[in-house]
């Protein structure tokens, strides 16, 4: 592993392909310029001039960028091959695939995936391409969120096959009728961008266009977004840059705030006063009471994070790529895979489970979506078919184990000495 860890950091200290870039270039300018004198020569012999003293340059701008890429490549292929030496191929300890009958989730996973990413370029030709195999392959967007006047005729008449079935638009993995998945994450790029060059007016005026639907999930994107605005503004034009006049500096934030803070009043008023009191302290904000609201070094990552998580939901989506976080749990899995087959086919044994471990991975808390409950009577855990039930005394126990408490209709509290009726019991969900 050391020898791995050495030649990865080798590629880490390559410049890529910036330096290449640049040559190219200069080569692309020395071209030009001749190209330029070239045209204003009216005597052959000087045009045969400059194209001889050219010579020379293009050369040795050529040869430099060669070495440029020389220089990436060696150092790429030396990883592959530390790779290859500590990471040899060997086929998987298990024969059954869970995934083998599955290829069109397994499809529609990854063309989400470059949808979301970005890559619309490539997400299109795949579409294309695994439609061309598959064509029951179906890629399925909530139409909470309102489409910009200019979408194209293509998304239109998606949006009105959405009206017309409820609501709900089922796109056919093709490049045309993936137009408005791209269009969507065209535009949470677009402010994306935008809160990384720290302007925070679109992601704004997105939340408030989309108010209704984050309210009725308790979201407080577009408070914290407005929020932050304020504290941009109250920093003046020395720090956030903006024209000096009478929207920024303190005069500006307070100007904001009574324009726009009027609708948080039920939800975030204690907030509220915390910004309208730093007003006292604002020839010395960082010794006051309210140092911790202006210091704002990570707000701008916080808020961005927020944006993503929101604008996925109200599009049905998870905020991370369900393929990336599959992908990683996968390989945070595979050495467990590999000692526990190793370990049942050495004592003759076989795995019996088909869609599910017969073990449990350990994975990190961002990765657990579903809480685990285990009876705290039969020390089993949970399912569907035997859920957790709260009884009238609050204690909680699994479906099958109050059955089994029961003598008629009633049971006693296997922890307090409570009795109840099987009737007020209520299932609960995690």
């Amino acid at each position: 592993m050391a020898s791995l860890q050495k030649a990865l950091e080798q590629v880490n200290r390559m410049p890529r392909l910036a330096k290449a870039v640049q040559d190219v270039d200069r080569i692309i300018d020395l071209l030009t310029q001749a190209k330029a004198e070239v045209l204003r020569a009216s005597d052959p012999h000087t045009s045969g001039l400059i194209m001889t003293k050219l010579q020379n340059p293009t050369k040795l701008a050529f040869e430099q960028v060669n070495t440029d890429l020389k220089e990436v490549s060696g150092a790429h292929k030396k990883l592959g091959r530390a790779i290859d030496k500590n990471f040899p191929l060997q086929p998987l300890p298990d024969d059954h695939d869970a995934m083998a009958y599955h290829p069109d989730l397994i499809n529609r996973a990854i063309a989400m995936h470059l949808l979301r990413e970005g890559q619309f370029t490539v997400a299109s030709k795949f579409i294309e391409e695994a439609d061309d195999i598959s064509p029951n392959l179906q890629l399925s967007v909530d139409h909470d969120m309102s489409m910009d006047e200019d979408d194209d005729d293509a998304e239109d008449s998606a949006s009105t096959a959405a009206t017309s079935t409820g609501g709900t638009d089922v796109h056919d993995l093709s490049p045309l009728q993936s137009q408005e998945l791209q269009s969507k994450f065209s535009e949470m790029y677009s402010i994306l961008q935008e809160l990384r060059n720290r302007n925070l007016v679109p992601a704004i005026d997105w939340a408030r266009a989309n108010s209704v639907e984050l309210e009725t999930r308790g979201s407080n994107l577009e408070f914290e977004l407005s929020k932050l605005q304020y504290v941009w503004l109250f920093k003046g034009p020395a720090v956030n840059g903006l024209p000096d006049d009478e929207n920024n500096g303190r005069f500006g934030a307070l100007k904001y705030a009574h324009r726009h803070f009027g609708q948080f009043r039920a939800r975030h008023a204690r907030e509220m006063d915390r910004l309208a009191g730093s007003m006292a302290f604002a020839s010395n904000i960082a010794a006051s009471p309210y140092a911790s609201d202006f210091m704002i070094d990570g707000a701008f990552s916080d808020v961005a994070a927020s944006f993503t998580r929101e604008f996925c939901s109200l599009l049905g989506l998870s905020a991370e790529s369900p393929l990336y976080i599959a992908a990683t749990a996968g390989a945070l899995a595979l050495p467990q895979l590999v000692k526990f087959m190793t370990k049942t086919r050495t004592r003759g044994t076989e795995w019996t489970t088909a869609n599910e471990l017969a073990f449990e991975t350990p994975l990190p808390a961002r990765m657990m979506y579903h809480s685990i409950f285990v009876c705290p009577v039969s020390k089993a855990q949970t399912t569907e078919a035997n859920p957790p039930m709260m009884i009238p005394c609050g204690h909680v126990l699994s479906k099958e184990s109050l059955h089994n408490l029961c003598r008629g209709t009633r049971f006693k509290c296997p922890y307090c000495p409570s009795e109840g009726h099987v009737r007020d019991a209520k299932e609960i969900i995690f």
